[in-house]
């Protein structure tokens, strides 16, 4: 937290004040602006809420300028993935609860969404966001492609202009423990991910993929991964549908598959056996009725479906009929969690390691909130150092003797030093409190035996 002088002047009120009252923190002003956490996630929202509060795109941008707009949140990190939308804030209490509020109206969300958000306040926020860049928070443990989307929030924030030193601070400092933690332990190992969740899924529908097509809509780096997966497993065909009929194109030639324009999408869905969706879209591009179209054309021959993207890709009714076996993205946990029983003993490792790390980090802001009142307790000296010497100096110009110049410049000097805080205690005694003598005594190295 960065303070002005005139807090500065006015927290420790060195000239009406006592110097032990300098070096007592005022807590109200120190906690006031603490670090919150306000969100939902994979583990507290299913899909249905998930994909109603997704910010995507320039939409990241505007949700920053928003919160910018709160007084009562002073910096602002937004994350937003298919499993999680989270605020990363610094602010006052009541500044999760505008944040909540500005978020009900902003999503138009029925009152009762609100139990599916979660808050978390200092040392448990730090775990939190420590953890999610590790990925001990993602539904795939250990998955690493939170961490670039992390670094991705942290970038967007600093452009539109919310992220402070304090939040600037913790997320350098979040990084490096992510690459410790990856360096360290073996929670990377036995790479498990939604896409090749996704796949075992349809190991288990089908007996094997050589007779088989596969129609996969989107082209980042969840459907790379998947043509890949289904590659090696000997898929029959391929198709890469995309918006981007180029991105489709370049995809699909590296496994020898066949690219398709999303405007032809609904008359290649009846060629499809496996149907996979992972797109940015912000509503379904494929409806029941076009799968059930491809149903008819297909004879009833059933099409397995995942969805992998939040907001969902596939209307949700679809799930209804009664040849399409449709799964989404949370659909995956028992497959995945089967996948990573190796990644547990890991994730222990790293969690020992967030130990570590989170009293280190605390250790280094509670340094650096100090240090306004270290400097301004050297200046404070530093003034009295130099009215003094001039007056030695005065004194040493009219002749003064060495002797006596040595012996009023000390004396000066100590009764100049301790004259507030001697001031301050005798009021402390009067008042019995007890807070400000123990402080002396501490800041001081008094024993408790010494005389009041």
């Amino acid at each position: 937290m960065a303070y002005t002088d005139k807090e500065l002047s006015r927290q420790f009120a060195y000239d009406t004040h006592t110097l032990t009252d300098s070096l007592i923190l005022d807590r109200h002003t120190i906690t006031a602006m603490r670090l919150q956490i306000l969100g939902l996630n994979h583990n507290t929202a299913p899909v249905e809420i998930r994909e109603r509060v997704v910010f995507a795109g320039d939409d990241v941008a505007r949700a920053l300028v928003c919160l910018n707009e709160i007084d009562n949140v002073a910096e602002a990190v937004l994350l937003s993935t298919c499993n999680r939308t989270e605020f990363y804030v610094i602010g006052n209490d009541s500044g999760c609860a505008q944040i909540r509020t500005w978020l009900h109206h902003d999503r138009d969300l029925d009152p009762t969404f609100g139990d599916s958000l979660f808050t978390l306040v200092e040392d448990d926020a730090i775990r939190h966001i420590f953890s999610v860049a590790c990925g001990l928070d993602s539904m795939v443990l250990g998955e690493p492609q939170i961490l670039g989307q992390l670094k991705d929030a942290v970038r967007e924030a600093e452009q539109a202009g919310s992220l402070g030193k304090q939040l600037g601070r913790l997320f350098q400092h979040t990084f490096s423990v992510a690459k410790k933690v990856r360096t360290d332990t073996e929670i990377g190992a036995s790479p498990v991910s939604v896409a090749s969740a996704a796949i075992s899924l349809a190991q288990q529908f089908f007996a094997g993929f050589s007779q088989h097509t596969a129609l996969l809509v989107g082209a980042g780096a969840t459907v790379e991964l998947l043509a890949k997966h289904l590659s090696s497993k000997g898929i029959g065909r391929l198709f890469v549908a995309n918006r981007d009929f180029e991105r489709a194109r370049q995809l699909a030639s590296q496994f020898g598959g066949y690219a398709v324009p999303l405007s032809e999408l609904e008359g290649t869905l009846p060629e499809a056996d496996i149907l996979i969706t992972s797109t940015a879209s912000p509503t379904p591009i494929i409806t029941r009725q076009q799968l059930e179209s491809a149903i008819a054309a297909r004879r009833h021959k059933p099409i397995f479906a995942v969805d992998l993207a939040v907001p969902r890709d596939i209307a949700a009714d679809a799930a209804e009929l009664d040849d399409v076996y449709l799964y989404t993205i949370d659909d995956l946990d028992k497959v995945i969690l089967d996948g990573q029983g190796s990644r547990e003993a890991a994730a222990i490792d790293a969690n020992r390691i967030l130990d570590d790390e989170i009293v280190r980090y605390l250790s280094i802001e509670h340094a650096k909130r100090v240090s306004p009142v270290i400097t301004a307790l050297r200046e404070h000296g530093k003034k009295i150092r130099d009215e003094v010497l001039e007056q030695a100096q005065r004194r040493i110009a009219k002749g003064v003797n060495s002797v006596d110049v040595i012996e009023y410049a000390t004396a000066s000097l100590l009764k100049k030093l301790l004259h507030n805080p001697s001031v301050r205690l005798r009021e402390a005694g009067e008042a019995s409190e007890e807070e400000i003598i123990e402080a002396a005594r501490a800041l001081f190295g008094l024993d408790k035996n010494d005389a009041p």
